[in-house]
């Protein structure tokens, strides 16, 4: 099953992190292949981005449906492919590691099934990992960013 996790320490507290990270049209445009994201609800949205696989360039679109909100902690999330055969789930997590310093762990897993399958998971499999960290990363830097203009 493909899947990648990344963690990342930054100077900021975990009630700053929560209050970007409760919001997903914060971290929605920050997915590496950002496209577009629809709120349907306050836990349910779809979101499109693109994804090469191979030599092909795709379009993915995913509802993205929130399991549980559990301030200022984790965000834990399902997904469903739109448009392809894929399933997976993943969460956003945050640890105090002191008054201003916060652990942030990103985690992604995906399985896609039918024909492609074979090769949408190898392909997931080398892509999943350092999209998380990416999106993570990106997280991260935002929040950095907002922390020096306060």
């Amino acid at each position: 099953m493909p899947e990648g996790r990344h963690d990342i320490i930054i100077d900021v507290p975990i009630e700053q992190v929560w209050d970007f990270v409760k919001d997903m049209d914060n971290w929605a445009p920050l997915l590496p292949g950002y496209i577009s994201h629809e709120k349907l609800s306050e836990k349910q949205s779809n979101w499109a981005f693109k994804e090469t696989v191979g030599v092909l360039k795709k379009k993915i679109s995913l509802q993205v449906t929130i399991k549980e909100w559990m301030e200022p902690t984790r965000v834990t999330f399902d997904l469903k492919g739109i448009n392809e055969n894929l399933t997976g789930k993943g969460y956003f997590n945050a640890e105090a590691l002191g008054q201003n310093r916060t652990k942030m762990t990103g985690y992604l897993e995906m399985t896609a099934e039918g024909a492609l399958a074979p090769v949408m998971n190898a392909v997931m499999k080398s892509s999943l990992p350092k999209s998380g960290q990416e999106l993570t990363t990106a997280i991260a830097q935002k929040l950095e960013e907002r922390k020096a203009i306060r």
